[in-house]
């Protein structure tokens, strides 16, 4: 039997070796199970995934090569660190949990046309909300004038956050929302971030391809640790402009 394969409805901690995944579609390995908190944390503590659209089944998935970002390499531009110092912006962490995630789901513009189709599906975010209320899953709010205007979420095992999804509604506000996340999870001692598969947006910040050998064995290492209280500064303005400060920006 070869990928992608089925996954049993009893064991729900137990995948198919990624190495298993195929490379066209790239990474796709299993279909089926469930959404269960037990399930998710497994997947992400192995490199796997769900991503899948609304009539599909489950669909579960470890591309090769990986997008991931250490923490304190995260790249601030010129006009990014401006952006920052005016404080156009508020910043919070886990105030909005589901409305982020609903304005995840939402069309957005890619390439001079909207993209209406979305995988983030109604039990998508009754799934990720149940990690939420159990402590994994976050994520950052972007505030102008006290209207939600950005953010993003994932998932946090160990010393690794499992980033899944960002939006923006105005000019760099995801942008704002990952720099802030980057340089708490530096702050907690975070070694990774997994970015999933490439984008130009993410390339812009940082991130970079390693082969998913190599992030397995990451995982591995880095979410056998404690995972980390979720208590954030409130001195994070004044780091993160400090950082830029430090960096010529």
């Amino acid at each position: 039997m070869t990928a992608p394969y089925l996954l049993s409805t009893q064991d729900k901690t137990h995948f198919p070796d990624v190495q298993l995944a195929l490379s066209e579609p790239d990474g796709l390995l299993a279909v089926g199970g469930d959404l269960s908190l037990e399930r998710l944390l497994a997947a992400y503590q192995q490199g796997i995934f769900p991503w899948y659209s609304e009539g599909q089944p489950i669909l579960w998935w470890s591309p090769d090569p990986r997008m991931v970002m250490q923490p304190s390499e995260v790249k601030i531009s010129r006009s990014l660190a401006k952006t920052i110092r005016n404080k156009q912006f508020t910043i919070t962490f886990d105030q909005q949990f589901q409305d982020v995630m609903i304005e995840c789901s939402k069309p957005r513009l890619e390439k001079g046309s909207v993209q209406s189709e979305t995988w983030i599906l109604d039990e998508m975010i009754e799934a990720y909300t149940q990690l939420h209320q159990s402590g994994y899953a976050h994520s950052v709010e972007c505030w102008q004038d006290n209207t939600l205007v950005g953010g993003l979420y994932g998932v946090a095992i160990g010393n690794v956050f499992f980033g899944e999804s960002m939006f923006s509604r105005v000019s760099n506000a995801s942008k704002i929302a990952f720099v802030y996340l980057c340089k708490q999870l530096e702050q907690w001692g975070f070694k990774l971030i997994d970015c999933q598969v490439y984008t130009s947006h993410l390339e812009s910040l940082g991130a970079k391809m390693i082969p998913r050998k190599q992030f397995v064995a990451l995982l591995h290492e880095y979410t056998k640790q404690p995972d980390k209280q979720w208590q954030v500064d409130d001195n994070l303005t004044c780091h993160v402009i400090s950082h830029m400060s430090n960096n010529n920006e």
